[in-house]
């Protein structure tokens, strides 16, 4: 399900830049039986970057009052909540924070000379509490002279003409908060903007020239059950201040739900790729369903693999393609499958690809090119991939995709996460580590082997020559375009085609170099079967040369 990441992390820009707000947030009960979390507000995707140069007085005024907090320390302090009953935050939101519109809340500020340094590469704004933003994160800085509590500090925002005269006690915390770092270490007060922990368990991060797109999160219950999805939440965040030019921060932090508690550490390197290094302990109160591990979710309006698909409706808009994703890639010691998202379908889609073991999974943003979108503001090219390398404790189990119908770019209707084979039980505990990394233009030496990629997935009538009005849906080509390593540059080179359907059939296959791109095309017709099996009906291709795989394999569903 999608979920309430989204707010407003627009830091201060020191540039004046076209800019343009995005409404991104979920739908409640999109998949069908399910109860979501329903969020609408504000992200700036593009001109969220630099934070003004921090202040040396910016520091919390508390003084410094235990040793630092450990990983350990927050796994026990999990435990012992999963071992008492679920106590829910409460509702302590002041009644003008709570009935703030969107516009009002979007017009709080913070102020960028309150901007608290973390040593000269690092420094961190908070979010403000309201609208539906409503519930509280604890905060600390902690550093080798202890831990200091990161308290509201109503000077540090101009509140706006709704609530001007308003002041609140430090008691009323944060809804959570954006981490800002130095790309360049020969400018290390030019700040900018790549991290954004808001919502249940949910963040966003950024490579370095990139823009914010998909989010991360902590972990997904019963996603798409029918007894409804949980969101649980952080609470608590310890943020390291790092020591002199460190150029990586870890925060730990406590979360909490109905189902379970759980602790993490989060390792964080900026860079080009961004990478977060993750370890969580989780302790289940009840049994859990289905835990999804590692998820990510993302918006996939419309693109290439659009309304020729069966069931899926044409969108009227102007661009070419809207998505921060577009495909699901999924890594095997036995192969590499790229399933292209869908949108548009009368009902959800959800799709479970076994992976023992798994290898790595992620979200990709594979379309690059300008063109192929047209959005001068929004720059879909420039949003990342997120790449999920287990590392510990995920043993056997799916990846499993889920496919939400939407008819507006403001909505994350993409899921994936990889949920275990075995069940949860209460009582039982996961120690699990994996690695994200931020994804740019392919192939990156984190998604090994370097097999060639699929690019693109176009479909449309078989009946080129004498097409029938309207087309038969008897016959539809597939052509799917590959490009990467390992391709032959001879147009005379003998191609292998494996071809599968789990009904109808895949005919007449013919791969061709493309010259204009380097790369090789397929093109496939399907033949469904005249009487259409209970689920939908899953396509699957490769190419081989020389008695060797080149390519990943192609998955859809038809």
């Amino acid at each position: 399900m999608a979920g309430p990441m989204d707010a407003d992390p627009e830091a201060p820009v020191a540039i004046g830049v076209s800019r343009r707000a995005l409404v991104r947030g979920a739908v409640r009960g999109a998949l069908a039986g399910s109860a979501g979390l329903g969020v609408s507000a504000l992200l700036d995707l593009n001109a969220a970057r630099t934070m003004a140069q921090p202040l040396e007085n910016a520091q919390p005024r508390a003084a410094p009052e235990a040793r630092p907090v450990t990983f350990e320390a927050v796994a026990e302090r999990a435990e012992r909540l999963a071992a008492a009953d679920y106590r829910p935050q409460p509702a302590d939101l002041p009644p003008e924070l709570a009935a703030l519109d969107y516009d009002a809340f979007q017009a709080i500020r913070f102020r960028p000379e309150a901007t608290v340094p973390l040593g000269p590469r690092f420094s961190l704004q908070p979010f403000h509490r309201g609208n539906l933003h409503a519930k509280r994160v604890e905060i600390f800085l902690q550093s080798r002279d202890g831990v200091r509590p990161f308290g509201y500090d109503p000077a540090s925002f101009d509140l706006g003409p709704a609530l001007q005269g308003r002041r609140y006690p430090a008691s009323l915390g944060y809804a959570g908060f954006r981490i800002a770092h130095g790309f360049d270490a020969g400018q290390p007060g030019n700040h900018e903007e790549f991290l954004v922990f808001l919502g249940a368990s949910y963040f966003r991060i950024r490579g370095r020239g990139q823009t914010y797109g998909l989010s991360a999160r902590g972990v997904a219950v019963n996603t798409g059950l029918p007894q409804g999805e949980e969101f649980p939440d952080f609470t608590t965040f310890w943020i390291d201040v790092p020591d002199g030019d460190a150029g990586a921060i870890t925060i730990l932090a406590l979360l909490d739900g109905p189902s379970l508690a759980g602790a993490y550490r989060f390792a964080v390197t900026p860079g080009d790729p961004s990478r977060v290094a993750v370890e969580t302990a989780l302790f289940p109160r009840r049994p859990v369903s289905a835990l999804g591990l590692a998820p990510l979710t993302s918006m996939f309006l419309f693109g290439e693999n659009g309304p020729a698909i069966r069931g899926a409706e044409p969108f009227d808009d102007f661009r070419p393609q809207v998505h921060d994703s577009d495909g699901l890639l999924v890594q095997t010691p036995g192969d590499r499958l790229w399933r292209p998202l869908v949108n548009g379908r009368a009902a959800p889609q959800i799709s479970s690809f076994r992976a023992a073991p798994l290898e790595g999974f992620g979200l990709m943003q594979r379309e690059r090119r300008f063109a192929a979108y047209l959005d001068v503001q929004a720059r879909h090219e420039d949003r990342p991939g997120l790449w999920v390398t287990p590392t510990e404790g995920f043993g056997a189990g799916a990846v499993r995709l889920f496919e939400i119908p939407s008819r507006t770019e403001a909505t994350d209707n993409i899921v994936a996460a990889f949920v275990p084979e075995a069940s949860v039980a209460a009582g039982k505990p996961l120690r699990l580590a994996y690695a994200l990394a931020t994804v740019g233009p392919e192939p990156v030496p984190a998604i090994a082997p370097p097999l060639a990629r699929v690019v693109s997935t176009r479909v449309g009538s078989a009946e080129r020559l004498r097409p029938t009005n309207p087309p038969s849906p008897q016959r539809r080509l597939y052509a799917i375009d590959f490009e990467g390593p390992g391709l032959p540059e001879d147009p005379k080179a003998a191609i292998d085609v494996a071809l599968s359907a789990t009904a109808g059939a895949l005919v007449e296959p013919y791969a061709e170099r493309v010259p204009q791109t380097g790369g090789w095309r397929l093109y496939v017709e399907f033949r469904p079967p005249e009487s259409r099996p209970a689920g939908e009906v899953v396509l699957r291709a490769r190419l081989s040369h020389a008695g060797r795989v080149i390519t990943e394999t192609w998955d859809a569903v038809a």
